[in-house]
Parts: structure tokens; sequence; C-alpha cells
């Protein structure tokens, strides 16, 4: 079966970059270690230093869903609460 690859676009309020890095760097390590975990990194624009981008594989939709409802996503979105401006998530899946 195929894993599924998250791309995840946040792009920050300018004035928030830091706050928001400062925030997703604290999801890596918890998130790494969670069941389905295949691979999860962080990617920062380097000409927009407000938008960041999560590159994830997951090997299924319900262990993603389990990460997105993790005490560590609630304490990221709580922390950043109006500092992001733009979230986007597509769900996909390698074809070649």
């Amino acid at each position: 079966m195929a894993h599924l690859t998250i791309v995840a676009n946040i792009i920050a309020h300018p004035e928030s970059a830091e706050l928001v890095k400062t925030e997703l760097l604290k999801l890596i390590e918890a998130t790494r270690a969670e069941a389905g975990c295949v691979q999860y990194d962080l990617h920062q624009d380097n000409d927009n230093p407000a938008h960041f981008l999560f590159f994830e594989n997951w090997q299924s939709r319900a262990l993603w869903r389990d990460h997105m409802a993790s005490e560590h996503i609630k304490a990221y979105l709580e922390a950043t609460e109006g500092a992001v401006a733009v979230f986007t998530v597509n769900e996909m899946t390698r074809v070649g």
C-alpha cells in the first residue's frame, strides 16, 4: 500500500514568522516518534521567511489523522492562534 504524502503550507503573518517557526520546530521530535510517521521534514522558503512547508509521509491516512488530533498539534494551534495567515494541506499519493 502506498504511503499518504502530506504537503502542508503554512504562511505566517510577517511579524509572526519567528514565533511560528519556533512552534513548528517543536512539532518535529514528537511527530517523528508517532506511530505511522515515515517522514516529517520542515522547510522554510528562501525568499519569504514567513512561508513554511512540511513534507510528510505516513503509513496510512488514519495514522495521520491521529497525528492531527495529538496534544502537540493542539498546543501548536493554541500558541500560534492569529499568527498564521494561510494554512493549506494537500493529501497526495506518489504515482511514479
